[in-house]
C-alpha cells in the first residue's frame, strides 16, 4: 500500500513567522524588517501578511558582498 504525498501549496501570503522560517530568519528580524520599511507587508484586519513577490523582491536587494 502506497501513500500519497501531497505537494506543498505555492503560498501567495506569508504570517511573518512563515516568512522568516523561508528567508531563514529569526521572527524578531522579520518584524523589525516590516517596521524599518525594508520588508513591505499588507494588513488584513489586525493580521499582517507578506506577498510572496514582496519576500522576493526583498531578497533580490540584498546586497552581495564580494570575496
Amino acid at each position: 500500500m502506497s501513500t500519497a504525498i501531497a505537494a506543498p501549496v505555492d503560498r501567495l501570503l506569508y504570517k511573518p513567522e512563515e516568512a522568516a522560517k523561508a528567508l531563514s530568519l529569526g521572527r524578531s528580524t522579520v518584524y523589525e524588517l516590516m517596521a524599518e520599511g525594508a520588508l513591505k507587508y499588507i494588513k488584513l484586519g489586525r493580521t499582517r501578511r507578506i506577498r510572496r513577490a514582496d519576500l522576493e523582491a526583498f531578497v533580490e536587494s540584498l546586497a552581495v558582498l564580494p570575496n
